[in-house]
């Protein structure tokens, strides 16, 4: 006989010991009477929907149920039916349970690599890495795994915790923008950028239907004032051209909350983005722009982690290899194709560049 205990999803069989078993199997058209037997306890598990099957088979090969009616009532093909009947026939329940129960995984991480992994982030330089991240600076080192696998050791060893999903309203999609340049979402970003304890704002623009960075630098100053924003326009205009739309905030710098929009209430960036034929675009939740709002997620994860293991320090040397590395290497592992052809950047042109600093130029005209 086997005694089974009902628990929870898993149920445990135990082959009793020292016990009378008149076990009555009729399979081969025979009867089998098991007398005394003297063996060691054996467990093992079995779900509840084993121990279903095991009770069909057993009604299959007791002559209850045909091949076909078991076959149908636990959803299995006929040629599988044969195949449990076999099964039970040499090894009883176990016969339903897979062989490879218990047994490694072929694909297991073999312990000396693991031990590498885990090691990695005992460097206290990697000790706040996410599993993505960690993924792709461990296969620099020659470790090469998947993101899960590098997730699925972390959780093990109480590296990292997973993250519950936040549940908010749901908002619709708005579809990106067909052609490259025709929108770019820009914001300013504050955070403690280089580990000191002290807050400094990066402003970035990031194209609506491509997703590439067009362009990103530190202000020099403690927040998003007219002239840095216009510092960073007037080196995203000379470099790739200006877009036919920018997809910006409400913030007063660059738009005028109180009073109607006429020409005379316009602010000094409004005016200046008349000049030069750009619309800027007020939006009217952070949830609008989400594409950038994204990207300062991403940069406060990545781009903290990229510059504190290059040594970087100053506003300077975070604008030169933004615009040297950073950038580049985001644009061709993250950039999308846009649906349409054709670029809607356009160049500046000889009146507005008529000097090194025309945008800025153009700004100071605009506020006298």
């Amino acid at each position: 006989m086997f005694a089974v205990s009902n628990q929870s999803d898993n149920v445990r069989v135990e082959q009793s010991r020292n016990v009378r078993v008149k076990k009555v199997e009729w399979w081969k058209g025979r009867v089998y009477q098991n007398q005394y037997h003297h063996s060691t306890m054996k467990y093992f598990t079995m779900s509840e929907k084993e121990i279903e099957h095991y009770e069909i088979i057993k009604r299959s090969l007791e002559r209850e149920l045909i091949v076909k009616e078991a076959a149908e009532l636990t959803n299995l093909s006929e040629r599988h039916v044969y195949r449990l009947r076999n099964g039970v026939k040499k090894k009883g329940p176990q016969g339903l349970i897979h062989g490879n129960r218990g047994r490694e995984s072929n694909n297991k991480v073999p312990e000396k690599e693991r031990r590498k992994i885990v090691d990695f982030f005992k460097d206290e330089n990697h000790q706040d890495f996410g599993p993505t991240f960690a993924t792709e600076k461990l296969g620099e080192i020659g470790i090469q795994h998947s993101s899960e696998t590098i997730r699925g050791i972390m959780i093990e060893e109480e590296i990292w915790k997973p993250k519950k999903r936040k549940t908010c309203d749901y908002r619709s999609r708005r579809e990106r923008k067909g052609h490259y340049g025709e929108m770019t979402q820009f914001d300013g970003s504050y955070h403690d950028w280089f580990e000191k304890g002290e807050e400094d704002c990066l402003l970035a623009g990031i194209d609506d239907a491509t997703s590439t960075i067009t362009h990103a630098q530190f202000a020099e100053g403690e927040n998003e004032n007219l002239p840095d924003v216009f510092s960073f326009f007037n080196e995203y205009f000379l470099s790739i051209g200006k877009p036919k739309s920018i997809y910006l905030d409400k913030l007063s710098t660059y738009y005028n909350n109180l009073m109607e929009n006429k020409k005379e209430n316009l602010t000094q960036f409004q005016r200046a983005m008349e000049e030069l034929d750009i619309e800027p675009i007020p939006a009217h939740s952070p949830q609008a722009k989400g594409r950038v709002e994204r990207l300062f997620n991403t940069l406060q994860d990545r781009l903290i982690k990229e510059m504190r293991l290059k040594g970087i320090s100053s506003k300077k040397e975070a604008n030169e290899y933004l615009r040297e590395e950073f950038i580049p290497s985001f644009n061709k592992k993250y950039g999308k194709k846009p649906r349409e052809k054709g670029n809607f950047h356009r160049k500046v042109n000889e009146k507005e560049d008529s000097s090194k600093d025309s945008f800025e130029t153009g700004y100071k005209g605009c506020s006298k």
